[in-house]
């Protein structure tokens, strides 16, 4: 007679792992990616609501930024988490569309839903998804329409359909304007045709808390929080300032490691000391030898070094950031200097007007300002309250990304959703040229498309199903109708071109291209697998935490 052994179950997994595979992954990865577009769907538009978050610390986040609520929000779904990774890369490579990002890959997801319930493979979805995307670039590039950058009434229109939507819109033009001053200052040409635009380092925004927010301005030169050495006697207003900026201490050289020095009598401490003053005293006459009115260094500078400083009618001023450093020199032309035996008269800085100190509210700062060709500025931003600065610079900072694009590609789309509706209406045309199951997905990216003025509509309040059809409708009469979106306060439809909501072209296809290959990435997993043994989840040595495992009563180490 045969004998059947029992074999034993083979573990391939640790026993508390949980593990989602095909469908229910893919239904997971959805929801999720549904769920966080859901959060930040109602702050699209101009018409958005803002969202108040409170941080770890007590701390009030109030917001409509798309990326600033993701960024605040804690979540453990890994398809959620990949999601807001998508408005952090759309915020760092644009600076703008992190709302529109999120809602339309989970949007693109959603439409993908039925077509896996209709046994659709999920690499067919993609191909046509993929698909798609050519076609809604191809669009885009139809309906965009060269800029002249220069024209200054056209620019403030493009910033503002950007700040429209943000808090700041109550401000009138105020941040179009502090955006494109800062942006056309810093813009340097390689020589190549092409344009260097940093703003990050160039263009520093300082949250002075006090005043009233129509104080805001861009300097033309730079501020700093940073008073003169010795108050009282340096001058803190000098007109045409010669100025050298400096990267070493303006004292005597310590020694590097512990330094032992013998004296036998007690003259020669003195002749120590003498030493030390003699090579400051000759540090701060090389100095003086060109001239300079103010001396900026990064390190220190003693006490010494200040006095003769002074007697030789000098201001100074210590301790700066190596950044702040770099935009002084930006802004006055000067050369940051490492050693004092190596300055030359080219590395002086002449292009500033004017040097001075100024108090803010309670602290003093320092300004350098009237410059002739500042390629560096300070942008001072003034405000009632913390959080009100706060939600300004973030205004302030999609206001740079979009001046910025737009100043590198001169090219625009029209906004309010007139895109997204030309986009739909090429693909309903196009996709009978497109054979089998693909054609479905292809369809499906059309319709997802429309999820932007739809939001539009919805968060004014007016009626969707009609004012959606009408559009749709208006749209199909022929290519000149691609200007028409949503006016987004009214909720009514009108031509862009009249109204004059414009959007970057860099901005439009970055949100598409982002949005679609996140949603084909989260379409092709197919196995989740979570539970890491715990003791390597916390990072902890694992060493120690396995002894203490070990000696654990065996009944509560059982996994939950």
């Amino acid at each position: 007679p045969t004998r059947f052994v029992m074999a034993a179950p083979m573990l391939v997994l640790q026993a508390n792992t949980k593990r989602d595979s095909g469908r229910k992954a893919q239904i997971g990865n959805i929801a999720a990616a549904k769920a966080v577009s859901d959060i930040i769907r109602t702050t699209l538009g101009p018409r958005s609501m803002l969202k108040m978050l409170l941080d770890a610390q007590g701390g009030i986040v109030l917001t409509n930024d798309g990326n600033a609520i993701l960024r605040e929000i804690d979540v453990v779904h890994p398809a959620a988490k990949s999601m807001i990774d998508l408005s952090r890369t759309q915020d760092e490579e644009v600076g703008d569309g992190t709302t529109s990002v999120i809602i339309l890959a989970g949007e693109l997801l959603h439409s993908a839903e039925p077509l896996l319930e209709e046994k659709i493979h999920p690499t067919v979805i993609v191909r046509g998804y993929v698909k798609a995307l050519e076609e809604a670039l191809r669009v885009v590039e139809e309906v965009s329409f060269p800029v002249d950058v220069n024209n200054r009434e056209e620019m403030q229109k493009l910033v503002n359909s950007c700040v429209g939507t943000k808090y700041t819109a109550r401000f009138g033009n105020l941040i179009a304007n502090l955006a494109l001053d800062a942006v056309l200052t810093v813009v340097k040409d390689r020589g190549d045709g092409t344009k260097e635009i940093d703003v990050k380092q160039y263009a520093k925004v300082e949250k002075v808390p006090g005043g009233r927010i129509e104080d805001s301005c861009v300097l033309d030169g730079v501020m700093f929080n940073k008073d003169v050495v010795v108050p009282s006697r340096m001058k803190r207003k000098i007109e045409n300032p010669r100025i050298l900026l400096m990267d070493c201490p303006l004292e005597f050289k310590k020694g590097e490691s512990q330094t032992n020095v013998e004296m036998e009598k007690e003259d020669d401490f003195a002749v120590l000391l003498k030493v030390e003053e003699e090579y400051i005293e000759q540090i701060c006459d090389q100095i003086a030898s060109f001239k300079p009115d103010l001396v900026i260094t990064e390190k220190g500078l003693s006490d010494l070094a200040a006095h003769f400083l002074y007697k030789r009618g000098i201001s100074a001023i210590r301790r700066l950031r190596k950044t702040d450093n770099n935009r002084i020199a930006r802004a006055c032309g000067a050369t940051i200097v490492s050693r004092t035996d190596e300055i030359r008269e080219s590395d002086i800085g002449t292009g500033a007007g004017l040097f001075e100190v100024r108090k803010l509210g309670d602290e003093y700062f320092t300004f350098i300002e009237n410059c002739t060709e500042p390629k560096a500025c300070s942008i001072i931003l003034r405000g009632a309250s913390k959080d009100v600065l706060n939600e300004i610079e973030r205004n302030l900072h999609d206001a740079l990304g979009v001046a910025r694009n737009v100043v590198q590609d001169p090219k625009l789309v029209p906004g309010g959703g007139a895109v997204e509706m030309a986009i739909s209406r090429a693909i309903q045309r196009t996709m009978h040229n497109i054979d089998g199951p693909e054609q479905l997905a292809y369809k499906a990216v059309g319709t997802a498309v429309e999820v932007i003025p739809r939001t539009l509509i919805q968060n004014c309040g007016a009626n969707v199903i009609r004012t959606l059809t009408k559009l749709r409708a208006k749209h199909a009469e022929g290519d000149e109708a691609c200007t028409f979106g949503i006016n987004g306060l009214t909720g009514v439809i009108t031509d862009m071109k009249e109204l004059g909501v414009w959007e970057p072209c860099a901005v439009k296809t970055q949100t598409l291209k982002t949005a679609v290959e996140s949603a084909c990435m989260l379409l092709r997993i197919d196995d989740i697998v979570s539970g890491l043994s715990k003791n390597k989840g916390q990072g902890a040595p694992r060493g120690g935490m396995q002894q203490e495992a070990e000696e654990v009563d065996s009944e509560r180490a059982l996994p939950e």
